[in-house]
């Protein structure tokens, strides 16, 4: 894949990839996200993503929502653990439009209180939300139960009562600290030219100096520790049960991830004809979603399984799937089995690259935490050089019975 890449004079990097389409997609990774929150501050990346739309030293909140729309493009954000998300879509002779609004919220909102009181009730819905949703609740948990006391564990959220008690002043500090050019990368997908690109970002962020990088990589407590697997078992009076098993995996520096990549679709990816759908749902009726995850964090990474089943089968399913997970972890797949395992993981790599928007982000964040360009031909070739004997290894390291925590709600 062709990408173009520059460091603007005050630290921001950028990375186009070019498209034909007159659409484009575009915006700003940051590297920081909830991992960095101190313990009083549970939730204050998530509210600072709310915030930054309520108002800069230019524009009011409702002209930041009327900007792009206006010219039917469209504005939006997210925060997740290592990094905050603030993007765009519009026609590529809006790019102009997007450049401003997008440079003019992150790096100048004002964040007055006025509007924030009201962001904060919209913002305690989506918590109360988010606890009412047993299947959503658990994964974040379960999280912060493999990463025990960690930052990296808690949920992104945080708790009503702690967000009520942020404002202004919150806000002010946590981006001033964090919202920093060099701190953050703007990426381009879409047939805009390069150099209007970066002619447009520097002129929008022409007032933004060159600081000191932020002294460690990731400026955040790192996780080192070894900690013991857990078994915790929850009333929450749910109507089935919501089960989540798994232990910590792999860092994105580690060539392993690619192995449990692979491993982890061959047991529980979206494919239908993955083994524990198979076993779970096709042959013993026993559950309507089983599947398996896994993330790579900057350090540290966790590997999962979730499914939800009435009450009285829960011991049954969790058999199963210790069955599944002996399989890999007794028996070298054969050469077959994996060519096959390959060819359905790369088709579905492919099916996802088309869909821009989404490729768009993952190249970014790519070009964020690790400095390099996503390279998806590369990615095929680390897949392509997986052996049975490592699939084998990587099993029996990370899914072996005594290592491996569970969740229950009931």
């Amino acid at each position: 894949m062709n990408y173009h890449t520059f460091t603007l004079s005050n630290g921001l990097r950028v990375i186009q990839r070019p498209s034909k389409s007159e659409v484009v997609y575009c915006g700003y990774e940051i590297n920081v996200g909830s991992r960095n929150e101190e313990s009083e501050n549970e939730g204050l990346a998530h509210f600072c993503e709310h915030a930054t739309f309520k108002g800069t030293q230019r524009r009011k909140s409702w002209h930041i929502l009327n900007y792009l729309e206006s010219v039917g493009g469209d504005l939006n954000a997210f925060t997740n653990k290592e990094d905050t998300v603030y993007y765009a879509a519009i026609l590529k002779e809006n790019i102009d439009k997007a450049i401003d609004i997008l440079t003019d919220i992150v790096f100048h909102s004002a964040y007055p209180q006025a509007e924030l009181s009201k962001e904060i009730e919209v913002i305690c819905d989506e918590i109360e939300s988010y606890n009412d949703t047993p299947d959503e609740l658990i994964y974040d948990e379960f999280e912060n139960n493999i990463f025990k006391g960690h930052p990296i564990g808690h949920n992104i959220l945080g708790t009503s009562e702690r967000v009520r008690s942020f404002g202004t002043a919150n806000a002010r500090w946590f981006t001033n600290k964090f919202y920093r050019p060099e701190n953050a990368i703007f990426f381009v997908d879409g047939n805009v030219s390069f150099d209007k690109i970066i002619r447009l970002l520097t002129k929008a962020t022409s007032d933004l100096p060159h600081q000191t990088p932020l002294l460690s990589p990731n400026h955040r407590q790192l996780w080192e520790q070894k900690t013991e697997p857990t078994e915790i078992i929850l009333n929450k009076n749910t109507h089935q049960a919501h089960v989540m098993i798994g232990n910590r995996a792999y860092s994105i520096h580690e060539n392993k991830r690619h192995v449990l990549y692979l491993l982890n679709n061959i047991l529980g990816g979206p494919g239908m004809n993955a083994r524990l759908n198979l076993s779970l749902r096709e042959h013993h009726g026993l559950v309507y979603t089983v599947e398996s995850s896994m993330v790579s964090y900057g350090d540290t990474g966790l590997w999962s399984v979730y499914f939800g089943c009435d009450q009285k089968d829960v011991n049954k399913c969790l058999k199963l799937i210790r069955k599944e997970l002996d399989r890999l972890i007794e028996n070298p797949m054969t050469e077959h089995q994996l060519l096959t395992a390959k060819k359905q993981i790369k088709g579905q790599i492919g099916v996802a690259c088309d869909h821009r928007e989404n490729f768009a982000l993952s190249f970014g964040k790519t070009f964020l935490h690790e400095g390099t360009e996503k390279d998806i031909i590369q990615l095929f070739q680390q897949i392509d050089q997986v052996t049975p004997l490592q699939l084998q290894e990587v099993a029996q390291e990370i899914m072996g019975k005594d290592s491996i925590s569970k969740l229950i709600y009931l």
